[in-house]
């Protein structure tokens, strides 16, 4: 929207405080960690699970790098977010361009599969074997959406230039050199700490912030009165209003998070940097009550898993057969 493109120009010395703020925390917490892994695997493990905290607050970073929003300089941006993508396991140039789009597609019924959480139609679903329906079932449990589906994106996919295996040199040089940052860092790790480090600190802390982050994704777009269209309907503006949700968080994890709640918006604006987003909502108190999923709501989202494209809702297996 052209009516936010005022908020788009980034601060110099805002981002670097940011990155300062996040990164001094996140190794600080991860000394302490590995130093108390001679004391006590619980504690080290304890400590490891609060700085995943931070090692999501970086993915966000990340994150905004890639949409050039971070810095002025497009170079800067990019190398500090290669960078932060050896410690979120995320080949930075891969999840940029997928990232893209999946801004240019989403709440697209004819253009599902880039960068999304797999949505299937009520109509969809019944005509499909049961074989195909049980795996949907499985894809669509908590159990593997928050559990061994981040473990299989951070740790296996993402290895591999997955959606741009033939899309050009760059992208598998984005992949095998984040491939080779992380594994100079696990021997780096293992040589220093041992082996105890790398199974109660770096495994811990990358695990729990690879589940926050996929739910964090999923509760944007996957939510009950959410918007898909089929291509002749579908409209950018309209699906960035209405499919993406107004994640309300404390003021604690709101800062954790780098605002990323307020997706609405940043859908409608992606080059805005995340700090500069709660002043889109100040100056434009109706999107501040647009689409708004406070965290209570948003655990009943793991229980909706079809799109009913006559009521327009996100519903339950349950309710799809009642329907």
């Amino acid at each position: 929207m052209a009516l936010l493109a005022r908020y788009r120009e980034p601060s110099g010395w805002r981002s670097a405080w940011e990155i300062v703020v996040t990164a001094f925390p996140f190794f600080g917490l991860w000394a302490v960690a590995w130093w108390s892994v001679d004391i006590s695997y619980v504690l080290a493990a304890f400590v490891a699970i609060l700085n995943a905290l931070f090692l999501v607050r970086l993915f966000a970073i990340q994150h905004d790098c890639g949409h050039a929003s971070f810095f002025r300089n497009r170079a800067l941006s990019d190398w500090v977010g290669r960078a932060i993508g050896v410690l979120t396991l995320t080949p930075y140039d891969v999840w940029r361009r997928l990232h893209a789009a999946h801004h240019s597609t989403s709440g697209n019924l004819d253009q599902r599969g880039l960068g999304d959480v797999t949505t299937l139609t009520i109509a969809e679903q019944r005509p499909l074997p049961l074989r195909r329906r049980l795996g949907y079932r499985i894809y669509r449990h908590p159990l593997a959406l928050f559990g061994i589906g981040p473990f299989y994106l951070f740790f296996l996919r993402n290895r591999l230039p997955h959606g741009l295996m033939r899309a050009g040199a760059r992208y598998w040089v984005s992949a095998m050199g984040t491939n080779a940052g992380i594994a100079a860092l696990l021997v780096g790790v293992g040589y220093f700490g041992g082996l105890d480090v790398l199974v109660f600190v770096f495994l811990p802390t990358m695990l729990v912030a690879a589940s926050i982050g996929v739910w964090l994704f999923y509760v944007q777009h996957q939510f009950e009165e959410t918007s898909w269209d089929r291509g002749p309907d579908w409209q950018l503006q309209e699906a960035a209003l209405h499919g993406s949700s107004h994640y309300v968080l404390p003021g604690l994890l709101r800062w954790i998070t780098a605002n990323i709640g307020m997706q609405h918006v940043h859908h409608l604006q992606a080059r805005v940097p995340f700090y500069r987003l709660p002043e889109i909502l100040r100056d434009h108190p109706h999107l501040a009550q647009t689409q708004r999923l406070t965290l209570r709501e948003s655990l009943g989202c793991v229980h909706r898993h079809l799109w009913d494209e006559e009521s327009r809702r996100l519903v339950s297996f349950a309710a799809a057969r009642r329907a």
